[in-house]
């Protein structure tokens, strides 16, 4: 039997964590080299994942199946296309620079307090998110990709509601307050949709009599398996809400702002960049090749919500005075091209939302990492509390810049080419759509650069004048996720050569083709 490479990439995380939270109280400093350790590990097998996989052979490679729970069908199905092996080396490589950049984050607090920060746990539950999320990439049973769909919610809970952002104005008692409030709407919402996925799992099981993608789409496929017209429908729309609350789409967005302030900046990233793609994944996993006449029929109510998002979102960012909660609504504006693309239903959409996915990840990831090393000297999160640190820290400036630079999607920065593609693809079947949405490019130029205005320029505020610049803890973190957005902003065609072949073949399990130029070239 074959290395069950798959299973390992999952379960390495896992007992990592374990591992981690044994590690004695005392041992804070042990703990958290041996959670970095277990994570580059962890990137080693994931980076192993993508040279081993061949984008030009099977749909799904590197599989593994294996009966569970025989008697409702259930089995242990992994499997990876391009979409999946993309998604899988983005998580390993975010998360080395999250325990880096959180290092200090659930240290103990100041003598007298009466809040401990078990530095094991907080370690351990981010080593426990990365395999949940990584076995969900990999998960080609539908039952199996719910339970750890839902189970991680749980580990992020405590992230969110434990080990809460310091800066903060209004004492121990109120943030502990709103770091509680914040991680329990996020998990109502979570678990809203997760509930009512539950029951189109069950509905689809009913439907289909087993829980195994490939089988279920091979059936739907050669017309083996029929399934009404409505009971296509609303089952696509319970797995669809389950996943618009994870991505997180409008007007089910609200639950992001909320942790996202209260979380540390490493958590935060581990959230938007890493968590939340597991929604908009599983749009083109599961609702594409599940519920293809559905997906078509959903297309243009989707369109429009994603297009509320991204002008919404980009809108919400411009107003705000909290430097994360800026983030936040960027993010749900990106999160909105992501969807569009998804739907636009060309391969320059699809493979531009995937590619969007991997882009806004590293540069989200900078972007707050960056905003998180600033809040943590100066104390404060709000915007006006900042001014000229580019003159006394001008490395944590120029990352700040760079960070902002591809959120607006800058040429040259990986997200510019992501977005190119999803504009493209979307403009070619929806004009109106594509049009209205480069709108969102232009808000993101504004909300931006007035960030950038606001902290890094003018007049030096005598709180930040003796602020230190970026330690080398730090500039290990920005530096490789720097390169990696000129990188790939330049040279993009290592994940397009992953991503095009699968995402060609999502195209083909809803029937769908480019639509022909109008004007064609002159013979």
């Amino acid at each position: 039997m074959s290395f069950p490479l798959l299973t390992a990439t999952a379960a390495l995380p896992a007992f990592g964590a374990v591992a981690t939270a044994a590690v004695p109280a005392a041992q804070r400093t042990a703990a958290k080299w041996l959670a970095l350790l277990v994570s580059l590990a962890t990137l080693a097998l994931a980076v192993t994942v993508l040279v081993r996989f061949d984008p030009d052979g099977e749909r799904y490679q590197l599989t593994e199946n294996h009966a569970w729970i025989e008697d409702f069908g259930v089995r242990y199905e992994l499997g990876v296309d391009g979409i999946a092996v993309a998604l899988i080396a983005l998580t390993a490589l975010l998360i080395p620079f999250i325990i880096l950049a959180g290092w200090h984050d659930a240290d103990p607090l100041e003598t007298g307090s009466r809040r401990w920060r078990p530095t094991q746990g907080f370690f351990a539950l981010i080593l426990a998110v990365e395999a949940m999320v990584v076995i969900s990439f990999e998960a080609t049973d539908v039952f199996l990709f719910y339970i750890f769909f839902e189970a991680m919610l749980i580990p992020m809970y405590f992230l969110i509601g434990g080990f809460g952002d310091r800066a903060h104005a209004h004492g121990e008692e109120t943030a502990a307050t709103q770091r509680s409030y914040a991680a329990v709407k996020f998990l109502l919402y979570n678990l809203a949709g997760g509930l009512i996925m539950l029951a189109a799992v069950i509905g689809l099981y009913v439907a289909a009599g087993n829980f195994s993608l490939t089988e279920i789409a091979d059936a739907r496929a050669n017309g083996t398996l029929h399934m009404a017209t409505n009971t296509e429908r609303w089952l696509f729309l319970g797995f669809f809400f389950a996943f618009a609350v994870k991505a997180p789409l409008w007007p089910l967005h609200t639950w992001l702002p909320n942790a996202m302030q209260e979380a540390t900046a490493p958590v935060a990233v581990l959230i938007t960049a890493v968590v939340d793609k597991v929604g908009t994944f599983a749009m083109l996993r599961f609702c594409l090749q599940l519920f293809p006449e559905a997906s078509k029929w959903a297309t243009p109510v989707v369109l429009v919500l994603a297009l509320i998002s991204i002008i919404y979102g980009a809108l919400l960012a411009v107003g705000q005075r909290d430097i994360k909660r800026l983030v936040a609504y960027a993010s749900i504006s990106h999160f909105g091209f992501i969807i569009m693309g998804v739907f636009a239903m060309t391969s320059q959409g699809q493979s531009g939302a995937t590619l969007y996915m991997v882009n806004h990840g590293i540069s989200t990831a900078a972007l707050m990492l960056v905003a998180g090393f600033l809040i943590s000297r100066r104390g404060s999160r709000l915007i006006a509390d900042y001014g000229g640190v580019q003159k006394v820290a001008p490395v944590l400036a120029g990352t700040f810049l760079i960070g902002g630079l591809a959120t607006l999607s800058l040429p040259g920065l990986a997200p510019f080419v992501s977005e190119f593609l999803v504009l493209v693809g979307t403009f070619t079947r929806y004009p109106v759509i594509g049009i209205i949405a480069t709108f969102g490019i232009v808000l993101a130029a504004l909300y931006t650069l007035v960030l950038y205005q606001r902290t890094m320029t003018g007049p030096v505020k005598p709180e930040v004048s003796a602020m230190p610049d970026l330690r080398v803890r730090e500039v290990l973190v920005v530096a490789p996720l720097i390169v990696l957005l000129i990188f790939l902003g330049v040279y993009p065609k290592p994940v397009t050569n992953i991503i095009d072949p699968a995402v060609k073949q999502t195209l083909s399990d809803v029937h769908k083709k480019d639509p022909r130029p109008e004007v064609e070239a002159a013979k």
